[in-house]
């Protein structure tokens, strides 16, 4: 009776999780299927699913009208170097709350959170004049360092959370045998901290990658990512729905695709000193 009961809640989870998984992922799978269609049939109503039309017509038109390449390259370069940037700053720092605790540790920690609560339209004009004053203005290395900015406290908690879960007799014993501070964060903690460091790496990559608004209020044209890229089939004239969904498509095909090839990885950092 137990074996039953116990196969029904497997079953229940198992078509549960498909049916959360499919609601998540059919946006995706509907702008992929719109950008096959004509500006016509992505607009038909009642909507077409399957049998339409099939088209490559809005790919080349976007080609044709974009460099799709260099947005391609400003998105890796932004979203990889504010990554790495980060997890420079964020190891460090979380080490420090880790193993040499304060009074104060946990109201910094709340309070780095609570920056990422802050609208960013509220800081806008400030860091756009400071973008003006000095020359950070649609360049790569600004927008760089603002999006590093804005995902460090995420990378921060992560590791702090990671790093808990790291025995500080190993550490110390580190120390014993002569190990100095750089050595220890590099060549002890760093190790050890693989599967956390590796999904915070992919996490904030993640995000950096999908950011919109800095993106969209700090560059033109030189330093554009993909998610301008994405904002630039929206004109006066009105969406056309088939060309956005073959761009949006474009730009989320390489994130997608790593997602694909890292999730074991991610899965595996998420859930790192769950369990003992």
């Amino acid at each position: 009776m137990a074996r039953a009961i116990t196969n029904e809640r497997k079953i229940i989870n198992t078509v549960a999780a498909w049916g959360i998984g499919l609601l998540i992922f059919f946006p995706i799978l509907w702008t992929i299927l719109t950008s096959f269609k004509t500006e016509a049939q992505a607009i038909n109503d009642p909507p077409l699913f399957l049998f339409f039309d099939w088209t490559l017509e809005n790919y080349a038109v976007v080609q044709e009208r974009s460099n799709y390449g260099r947005f391609l390259w400003n998105s890796i370069f932004i979203a990889g170097g504010s990554t790495l940037l980060g997890v420079i700053i964020a190891i460090p720092a979380a080490w420090s709350m880790a193993f040499v605790p304060s009074k104060r540790t946990k109201d910094i920690l709340l309070w780095m959170l609570s920056t990422k609560m802050l609208p960013a339209v509220g800081v806008l004009y400030p860091i756009y004049l400071l973008f003006i004053q000095f020359g950070l203005l649609d360049s790569i290395l600004g927008l760089t360092i603002v999006l590093m900015l804005i995902n460090l406290p995420i990378m921060v908690w992560m590791l702090y959370t990671y790093f808990r879960e790291i025995p500080g007799e190993i550490l110390e014993a580190a120390r014993m045998d002569g190990a100095t501070l750089r050595s220890e964060i590099l060549y002890v903690l760093t190790p050890m901290a693989i599967p956390g460091i590796a999904s915070t790496l992919l996490l904030n990559f993640i995000l950096a990658w999908n950011e919109a608004f800095w993106t969209l209020n700090l560059t033109a044209a030189q330093a554009a990512p993909l998610t301008a890229f994405i904002a630039s089939y929206s004109s006066p004239e009105g969406l056309f729905y088939a060309k956005l969904s073959a761009a949006s498509t474009m730009a989320i095909l390489p994130i997608l695709i790593l997602g694909w090839f890292s999730q074991k990885q991610l899965v595996r950092g998420l859930t790192f000193g769950a369990v003992k």
